[in-house]
């Protein structure tokens, strides 16, 4: 059985905020686990004993110091070098239960001390094919009872007298995420407080003249009537501009929640040490400039004191709650109060969302500049928002993630209650790296992304103009329930350039029906049309233009109306009353309406509406019709249930694995597995291939062939040797072989042509015609792994018709994946052909996603090309390749 062993110590939050270090026990800790055992109460002692006796912890503490015996395993938390809790499990040889013990420090209790190690101790039981947690309890130990109960895993307890035997499975299912989740966001807000919420802040670093950033900073924050206690730390000052000032930090006559540093690089990690001494709870750090020892001793102090961190290398953060006011940011302006959370990696794209939320109107809650991110990250700013009671709408500039697939299941929850909007940053080719499979080929980092984005429900832009666009929008309007816009216009050549920006938006244009149309040409001038787009004509008046724009807006044939209006000297109305038309409606209206306005200066303006919401009116056509999809996508995600992962009970996971370990045990290098071990995996998950035979030589070809030949005769020969990916590029396989001549000749070629690289060949026979398709797995070293499906065979690359999502796969990422791809008519029926066999078309991405999720070693799986007709799903050619990699939980809690 394998023991599990921890890479590294990590660091984590306990209920209450506070940080603590998870470490692997050991010998070396017998004097600490003795004296945890020996200041604990006595009544302590007999629920973790069942009895008090003098020699129970020195037998507890010799227990742990001969760990790393077979089966056994134990966990420590410790907070500034103390030892706090411990977590124990030991199993016997052969077996997948392990008995556990728990035990915390007296007060440490009603912090989840222990439910944070009983986390880590199952993870770490997992990995060692552990399925079960046995452990034995006084009925009267009502806080361990609650422990395991609260878990989230599945619990059955058995009374004996005043003893109760509980047992634990360790199953990782969605109740099981859930309570670590909600558990983790708890901890995760808790422990921001001091950051975000700060009651004392000290600024060290703000110089006496001014110019320095730090004085900036100490400038807004004081300008900013931040409504709390502010210091400044200057080593010869004893005040700046107008701030109490000490010489140092231990000076300080009141200990600051948030320390802001804005000094040189070189004495950051000092500082921030010695602000963790003292007891400071948060820091931000804007030096940039730190190197790798720096960088490690700044991490170092806010880990073993328990500081959270933001930056370094960040432009600073802002609170405009009423009772906060911070602006502790080197900006030339303050954030205007508002709604919008906004967390950025760029300080220069935070300045621009900042005035740009100015400008509109929205205004910001929270902002973070996020910058080098060592710590708080945008899943923290996440789960901030969606609890502060003032944010409804999150912005987001991430040039990278930390845990992708941790932040995906944050954002889909968080995008349920609030739009979720970010840009698109990196997509240019020049990101694309080499590939050997085509389903790394096919999985650039874009594709990579935007399969996050588009799973988590995340709004994702390609600029940040569209970014405001869209925001603007989703702030002032309902959303609409599809995508039919109605265009309006009182010049035609406006409305159809207006028509055209929704087409190539991906939005419809539909004709109105005609009985819309009769109600509208009688309420327009002479002249008008009204077959969409509506064209009111230029003399059209204000409550002309107003009753078309509310009639349209509440007929259910239409989601949403765009309005374009251009200044003419032949109206009736001026400019300013058309524009009026569209704010005086009585009453909010149930469908989305944006203006488009040519002469406005602004790129998107929230225009004031009678009723006391705003109508966003933008300069450009293309702009609102891309803020209209984005809001259409929205709206369809919101209405779709979340998506479920199906059981597959015919899959083979343990011999999967122990197929996994024995090949890396024999190549740790890892590398491509051969025909017979790749058939065996995926024969471990049900996916099928057609009939094949190994040769390794003529005659077994032959022979092969025989066996294999369908009514016709005909079969293909395909070279093998190691490392051999793109068969068809290097010419090494032979198809439509009819007779035995023919495929002797087929491998004599082969092996004349590569020689003793060839180690055999693979002989199949002809597969009928059907619909060839791609569909593969690619383990990205950050955003885990992600399926690939899409148009296959050999110009596959070429076409580059492919869909992808992040493992694990719903139902709904599924039928995502086979409807998204251009080639997905094909799949249906097009033209009068059959529809292929959607449900093992199904089932076969499903299984993929499987293994990836099973095995963490599985680099890439490429199966082109899928052969998919009426009757079923062959796969006609599979590679697999393994690499070591470790397990790693992305749901496990624990900090950067």
């Amino acid at each position: 059985m394998m023991t599990g062993i921890q890479e590294a110590p990590v660091h984590a939050l306990l209920a209450d905020g506070t940080t603590v270090r998870i470490r692997q026990a050991g010998p070396a800790d017998h004097a600490q686990v003795q004296q945890l055992y020996e200041a604990m109460s006595p009544q302590n002692l007999r629920l973790r004993f069942f009895s008090v006796s003098p020699s129970s912890a020195r037998q507890a503490a010799e227990r742990v110091a001969k760990g790393g015996r077979p089966g056994y395993r134990a966990l420590a938390a410790e907070y500034d070098g103390r030892l706090v809790g411990l977590a124990e499990y030991e199993v016997l040889p052969g077996d997948s239960t392990a008995e556990i013990s728990v035990a915390v420090a007296d007060g440490w209790h009603h912090r989840g001390v222990a439910t944070l190690l009983l986390e880590h101790l199952a993870d770490a039981a997992r990995t060692a094919g552990i399925t079960a947690f046995s452990a034995d309890a006084l009925a009267e130990n009502h806080d361990v009872l609650k422990v395991f109960h609260d878990l989230g895993l599945r619990v059955t307890r058995h009374f004996d007298g005043p003893e109760v035997h509980c047992s634990v499975e360790l199953t990782e299912d969605e109740t099981y995420l859930s309570a670590v989740e909600a558990r983790g966001r708890l901890a995760d807000v808790i422990s921001l407080q001091p950051l975000l919420r700060p009651r004392t802040v000290a600024v060290i670093g703000a110089g006496r003249r001014p110019g320095s950033v730090g004085r900036a900073i100490l400038r807004n924050i004081q300008n900013g009537s931040y409504t709390r206690r502010l210091f400044a730390v200057h080593p010869e000052a004893a005040a700046i501009a107008g701030v109490h000032a000490c010489r140092s930090v231990a000076d300080l006559p009141q200990v600051p929640e948030l320390a802001v540093i804005a000094l040189p690089a070189a004495s950051v990690s000092q500082v921030a040490e010695e602000c963790g001494r003292i007891g400071v709870r948060a820091l931000l750090v804007v030096s940039a400039g730190l190197d790798t020892h720096e960088s490690s001793a700044l991490m170092d102090a806010c880990r073993r004191h328990g500081m959270r961190l933001v930056g370094p290398n960040c432009l600073g953060l802002a609170n405009t709650e009423d009772d906060v006011h911070l602006d502790a940011t080197f900006a030339a302006r303050h954030p205007g109060p508002g709604t919008a959370g906004v967390a950025v990696q760029s300080g220069g794209v935070g300045i621009a969302l900042l005035d740009g939320l100015a400008r509109l109107g929205i205004g910001v809650s929270t902002f973070v500049s996020l910058g080098d991110k060592y710590d708080v990250s945008g899943n923290d700013m996440l789960q901030w928002w969606e609890s502060d009671g003032h944010t409804d709408l999150a912005l987001l500039h991430l040039e990278s993630f930390g845990n992708p697939r941790a932040f995906s299941r944050t954002a889909r929850r968080v995008a349920r209650t609030m739009p979720v909007l970010t840009v698109d940053a990196g997509r240019s080719e020049a990101g694309r790296r080499a590939a050997a499979s085509h389903t790394a080929a096919a999985a650039t980092p874009t594709m990579t992304r935007q399969a996050l984005f588009t799973q988590a429900g995340i709004t994702a832009t390609r600029t940040i103009g569209a970014l405001l666009d869209t925001a603007a929008l989703l702030h002032a309007q309902p959303l609409p329930h599809g995508t039919k816009v109605a265009v309006v216009s009182n010049a035609g050549g406006a409305g159809v350039l207006a028509a055209d920006a929704c087409v190539d938006a991906g939005l419809v244009i539909p004709p109105l029906a005609a009985g819309l149309v009769d109600e509208l040409l009688a309420l327009l001038p002479d002249g008008a049309t009204a077959t969409n787009p509506v064209d009111v004509t230029a003399a059209v008046g204000e409550e002309q233009l107003q009753a078309c724009i509310s009639l349209l807006a509440r007929h259910r044939t239409v989601d949403s109306v765009l309005v374009s209006l251009v200044p003419t000297a032949v109206a009736t109305a001026t400019g300013e009353d058309l524009v009026r038309a569209l704010t005086s409606a009585p009453g909010p209206l149930a469908r989305p309406v944006v203006a488009v306005l040519p002469a406005q200066a602004a790129r998107v303006e929230l225009l004031p509406t009678v009723g006391g919401g705003t109508l966003p009116a933008y300069s450009d056509a293309e702009d609102a019709a891309h803020a209209l999809a984005h809001a259409a996508t929205r709206a369809d995600w919101l209405a779709r249930q979340p998506g479920a992962v199906p059981q597959l009970p015919d899959v083979e996971t343990v011999r999967a694995k122990d197929l996994a370990t024995a090949y890396l045990e024999a190549h740790p290098e890892g590398g491509w597995l051969d025909p017979q071990t790749t058939a065996v995996l995926l024969g471990c998950y049900g996916i099928r291939q057609i009939p094949w035979v190994w040769a390794r030589d003529e005659d077994e070809a032959v022979a092969a062939a025989e066996r294999l030949a369908g009514p016709d005769g005909r079969v293909v020969m395909k070279a093998y040797w190691p490392g051999l990916v793109h068969k068809s590029e290097q010419h090494a396989l032979h198809l439509d072989l009819q007779n035995a001549s023919q495929v002797r000749a087929a491998h004599r070629d082969l092996v004349t042509r590569f020689g003793d690289r060839m180690t055999g060949v693979v002989v199949q026979p002809l597969a009928e015609r059907g619909t060839e398709l791609f569909a593969g797995v690619v383990q990205d070293e950050v955003f885990g792994p992600l399926v690939v499906f899409g148009l296959g065979g050999t110009a596959t690359e070429l076409l580059a018709d492919h869909a992808a999502r992040l493992a694990p796969l719903t139902d709904l990422d599924v039928h995502d994946l086979l409807t998204s791809p251009r080639c997905s008519p094909l799949l249906f029926g097009y033209a009068g052909s059959p529809a292929v066999d959607l449900g093992a078309l199904e089932q076969l991405l499903h299984r993929l996603s499987r293994m990836a999720e099973d095995l963490p070693q599985l680099a890439e799986a490429d199966l082109n090309p899928v052969l998919a007709g009426p009757h079923g799903v062959t796969t006609l050619d599979a590679r697999v390749r393994l690499v070591p990699r470790r397990p790693h939980d992305p749901y496990l809690r624990r900090l950067r």
